[in-house]
């Protein structure tokens, strides 16, 4: 049967293909299937309900095709990104023949897909690992979908999205609600993600990743069914090839409470340090790597390339690849009608090298403070910033980043000694925090609120654009969800808490001990955080909880107890 009107193809050979070909790859059939579905009689006439082509199988794709499920993203007014990867053996190079593939996907109103209102074929590449991204468009703002692909005559999971609101006019449209989940840091080896289940059956409107969604490490876990991939140089504790990074996030993604929270809602999604090497900055590695762990910009470079095409190919995401290049851009804005802007930053491309050259990242304030020529954003993004600030007319602006932005500084032993700080975090680069921080201020920009992670950890902050002065207004607050999975690193909580009660008054709430997420929601009238918390991450079904509640309200900075 032939393609429906309305659909076409992106087939390309097996080679490597340029970037104009990934580019008409990632935008799939939604703009052909809305101008058909425009085109008759101006526009008044509805056109047939999309349908498939017939099943047609294809020779080495069966059963278990589908074994990472399918994922959504980067959500608009009239569209969303469908994504799916063919990979039967996931960890073990994918498993797939190496040709290119024809996948057809519907998007439908209901569950059963009784009412599909875009359907197409697109053509997963060898190239790309047998990945797929579609950008549907022509759809309605503020809805829920369900969406499905098949490859031959095997169905995916279906998956469940929403579209973002349109905006409202003038500045008090802002209406209806948006839930969402902060996330980061699943370091897979160190347990299991029952956050993620938990996270699937809040049903969330959005789910947003702050980074660290992989980890490089070699192989080690007192879990055996958690154990790491092997990369092809072991010992490094490094990634260097596509093939390692592509292994490693088959076996992530091939999680069955990641996959469900794929499946319950669309992701935002933006990477910090783990997802190339820790602590990289730039096209410089990790400090204090030596011998063959050590690579030069050049070398580092072409790993850097490698981890982003793999991740890319592994995320829901909106981005412009070009094959075989260390650049990818994925800092960009989202809107959610005139309630909320979304900031989503790239705190780890653009960033100057860390001061004090400290392998542990930990080194005397003064080093930061110091660091007048540091940025983390590059001064482009820096200036993106600004701008989308200045622009908006939002209640909410959302910048969701990586690292802490609230300082934190710590003495060891408490009370004595010099004061010290992550270097790594935003307290490393405190020139650039305070343009930041001012610039949130300048802007008008109503109700900025902070989303971080890295930590392991959870907070919550006041953020000033002078920490050092606490008698100044707060200019934001910041919410910095705990982990995922990865261990908490910071001594203890009480000598968190001890520190804190000393040099960083600014700190609302601090708990490191548990894994978790942060659950959001917003409202014209307040922003809700709830800190939830994991029983126990030796157990797939340990139960989660919420830990504590915190509210802003609109028009006055810093979060209270709710």
């Amino acid at each position: 049967m032939p393609l429906p009107p309305g659909s076409n193809r992106a087939d390309g050979g097996g080679g490597r293909p340029h970037r104009r070909a990934v580019l008409l790859g990632g935008l799939g059939l939604g703009g052909a299937a809305l101008a058909a579905a425009c085109s008759s009689s101006g526009g008044t006439t509805p056109s047939p309900a999309p349908t498939l082509r017939a099943p047609t199988p294809v020779p080495g794709v069966t059963d278990g095709v589908f074994a990472l499920g399918v994922a959504s993203g980067d959500p608009l007014p009239d569209g969303v990104i469908l994504w799916t990867r063919l990979a039967p053996k996931p960890s073990e190079g994918g498993g797939m023949p190496a040709r290119d593939v024809p996948v057809d996907w519907q998007i439908a109103t209901d569950e059963g897909f009784g009412s599909v209102v875009r359907a197409g074929t697109q053509t997963a590449q060898t190239a790309f690992a047998h990945s797929v991204h579609v950008d549907v468009r022509g759809l309605e703002p503020g809805r829920e979908y369900f969406y499905r692909f098949r490859a031959g005559t095997v169905l995916s999971p279906v998956g469940r999205t929403r579209t973002a609101a349109a905006p409202g006019a003038g500045p008090d449209a802002a209406a209806g609600s948006l839930s969402f989940a902060l996330v980061s840091c699943q370091d897979y080896q160190n347990g299991y993600w029952p956050a993620y289940d938990a996270i699937a059956a809040d049903r969330p409107d959005l789910v947003v990743h702050v980074g660290d969604y992989i980890y490089e490490y070699d192989p080690s876990s007192r879990f055996p069914d958690r154990r790491h991939t092997t990369p092809q140089t072991p010992g490094l504790d490094q990634l260097q090839t596509l093939a390692d990074y592509r292994n490693r996030y088959g076996q992530y993604k091939a999680d069955p409470a990641l996959r469900a929270a794929h499946l319950a809602a669309p992701w935002v999604v933006t990477w910090d340090d783990h997802e190339v090497e820790n602590n990289y900055a730039g096209l410089v590695d990790e400090v204090g790597d030596t011998g063959p762990r050590h690579q030069d910009p050049t070398v580092f470079a072409r790993q850097r390339a490698a981890a982003y095409q793999a991740y890319y190919e592994h995320m829901p995401i909106r981005a412009e690849l070009n094959p075989g290049s260390p650049d990818l851009r994925i800092y960009r804005r989202l809107s959610f009608g005139s309630l909320a802007t979304m900031h989503v930053m790239d705190t780890r491309q653009y960033r100057t090298p860390t001061p004090g050259r400290s392998p542990s990242a930990i080194g005397a304030t003064d080093l930061g403070s110091d660091n007048a020529g540091g940025t983390m954003a590059g001064a482009e993004q820096e200036r993106w910033l600004r701008d989308g600030l200045d622009a908006s007319r939002s209640r909410w602006n959302i910048i969701a980043q990586q690292t802490m932005m609230a300082q934190l500084d710590g003495q060891l032993p408490i009370g004595q000694g010099e004061t010290l700080t992550n270097l790594d975090q935003n307290d490393g680069y405190r020139p650039y925090r305070r343009r930041i921080l001012a610039g949130m201020r300048d802007s008008g920009a109503r109700n900025p609120v902070v989303l971080s992670g890295d930590l392991h950890c959870a907070w919550v902050n006041d953020l000033r654009v002078d920490f050092d002065r606490p008698e100044t207004p707060v200019v934001a607050s910041e919410f910095v969800c705990t982990s995922i999975s990865s261990a908490f690193f910071l001594i203890s909580d009480d000598f968190v808490r001890d520190n804190n009660a000393r040099l960083n008054p600014h700190v609302r709430y601090f708990r490191g001990d548990r894994r978790g997420y942060t659950r959001f929601r917003l409202s014209a009238d307040e922003c809700q955080a709830d800190l939830r918390v994991v029983a126990d991450i030796s157990h797939r079904d340990s139960p989660v909880t919420t830990d504590t509640s915190w509210v802003i309200e609109d028009g006055r900075p810093g979060a209270q107890r709710a």
